[in-house]
């Protein structure tokens, strides 16, 4: 099946009215009569880059959502908690960034906030203590990851960086735990290695792979949100709604229970079109919910480009209540369709491969883990403050030149402010020592950063940072 993008692709040109040369006849004539309309003249490309990012947008109002499934929140959620705040600590994500000792990414108030815990608790009700501890942790590094990412190479543009990045994850998840995992230079490294080296010891070589390309793919998407990140471009629909499956790290989470029973269920049971639409599903009623709950704090405050509501205004030149509206109807959509398939067809697939029923248990088991899933992901976003309004604007920063002259040839006019506010900063913060020990070994006299670049630094290269408060001695 066609997306409508190529399907009406000449619907427009039979309305439009033709440029007619007289007397103009023969071979090659035809290239004479030239529809003009916006798609012939390629008008409509320039449609994805016009956004203007940081727009005040307000909270959204949150639609009537379908969720015909529960679930409940684990009895073990506090020791949660408690260990995955300190497991993020061990691995320093609410320690200051390497190098720009005034600036850091997470720390406690907002770990707190997001409350990750509670999301691993209500996707994994039944699970030990141990289980939601390890689902907890893998939470708390995807989220984290999710900040830390954007944040250190969107605002620089810095592709190469972040392929250097990405393409060094891969090595802290050796298919064969003989192998050695270079040293971590960073909170993401750091985890994924931790994490790892505890989860792979108990899968097969098989799964062990699989939840390997579940990792990396969610990952290599990054790529593609800084690509369109860097040209400024708001993707289409169909492509969008693919990639959110793996921006969003749903593989990740879904192969967490999936895992579990990769060696009761089958692999040609997983690779057929029924578990795939299954999962698919699944995936974008999550990844769509995240879309409506987080629009404020994507669009006004991090200047995000991939918001499944965006992406609908943007193509559909809707309002965001419509868009809104039409979002929360491919919800119910996925979800009916979700319904469907396990209704009707995994009954045919059951008899189809003439499964026992020791088979078919685990699936029913996995597809109550996907209702879980898909329930506890709406419940944690309703729950915590990590989306609203009062939250978001308490943790933003005053942003630079707010005010001052606009257009062509006003940028040197930031000059003077850009210098005082970096004469301001570096007031306020003192100098760092030097390292001596590093400078006697180069042999060369140590030489400070300048104060008004490290202020610039924490101030306008990393936005989604946060800057430590200096605790007077």
């Amino acid at each position: 099946m066609r997306s409508s993008r190529y399907m009406n692709q000449h619907s427009e040109l039979t309305s439009t009215a033709a440029v007619f040369i007289p007397n103009l006849t023969g071979l090659s004539a035809s290239a004479a009569r030239i529809k003009l309309s916006s798609r012939t003249l390629g008008l409509n490309r320039f449609k994805n880059y016009r956004h203007v990012p940081y727009q005040a947008v307000g909270p959204t109002r949150l639609p009537q959502f379908y969720m015909p499934y529960a679930t409940w929140v684990n009895p073990h959620l506090e020791t949660g908690r408690r260990y995955s705040k300190q497991w993020a600590r061990q691995m320093g994500m609410l320690e200051s960034l390497s190098g720009l000792p005034e600036v850091f990414s997470w720390n406690d108030h907002k770990f707190d906030v997001a409350d990750v815990a509670l999301c691993g608790a209500l996707i994994n009700p039944k699970g030990s203590a141990s289980e939601l501890n390890l689902t907890a942790c893998w939470l708390v590094w995807g989220t984290y990851a999710d900040d830390y990412f954007p944040a250190l190479y969107g605002y620089t543009r810095d592709m190469v960086g972040a392929k250097v990045f990405n393409a060094r994850l891969s090595a802290f998840m050796p298919l064969d735990s003989t192998t050695s995992v270079p040293p971590p230079t960073n909170p993401v490294e750091n985890g994924l290695a931790d994490l790892w080296a505890r989860t792979a010891d108990t899968l097969s070589k098989n799964a062990r792979r699989l939840f390997r390309r579940a990792i990396e793919e969610m990952t290599e998407s990054w790529l593609w949100e800084l690509a369109n990140q860097m040209q400024n471009r708001i993707p289409d629909p169909i492509d969008y709604v693919e990639m959110r499956r793996k921006t969003f790290g749903s593989d990740l989470t879904m192969s967490l229970a999936r895992l579990a029973h990769c060696e009761e269920i089958p692999p040609e049971i997983y690779s057929t079109r029924t578990m795939r639409e299954l999962d698919n599903a699944a995936a974008d009623y999550a990844c769509l919910t995240n879309d409506i709950f987080s629009y404020q704090k994507e669009i006004e405050f991090e200047g995000e480009l991939h918001n499944g509501v965006l992406v609908v205004q943007n193509f559909m030149d809707y309002d965001r209540v419509w868009a809104v509206e039409i979002i929360n109807d491919l919800m119910t959509a996925r979800m009916q369709q979700f319904e469907h398939i396990v209704a009707t067809e995994l009954p045919a697939l059951f008899e189809s491969f003439e499964l026992d029923a020791k088979t078919r248990t685990q699936i029913l088991d996995y597809v109550q883990k996907l209702q879980q899933w898909m329930s506890g992901v709406l419940r944690w976003h309703t729950a915590v403050d990590r989306y609203k309004e009062f939250e978001l604007r308490a943790a933003a920063r005053p942003r630079e030149f707010q005010g001052g002259p606009t257009g062509l040839g006003t940028t040197a006019a930031r000059v003077v402010t850009l210098w005082r506010s970096g004469e301001q900063a570096s007031a306020a913060v003192p100098p760092t020592p030097p390292n001596l020990a590093n400078a006697k070994a180069a042999s060369i006299a140590p030489m400070e950063t300048p104060k008004f670049m490290k202020s610039f630094t924490a101030t306008h290269l990393l936005p989604p940072f946060i800057l430590k408060k200096k605790e007077e001695v």
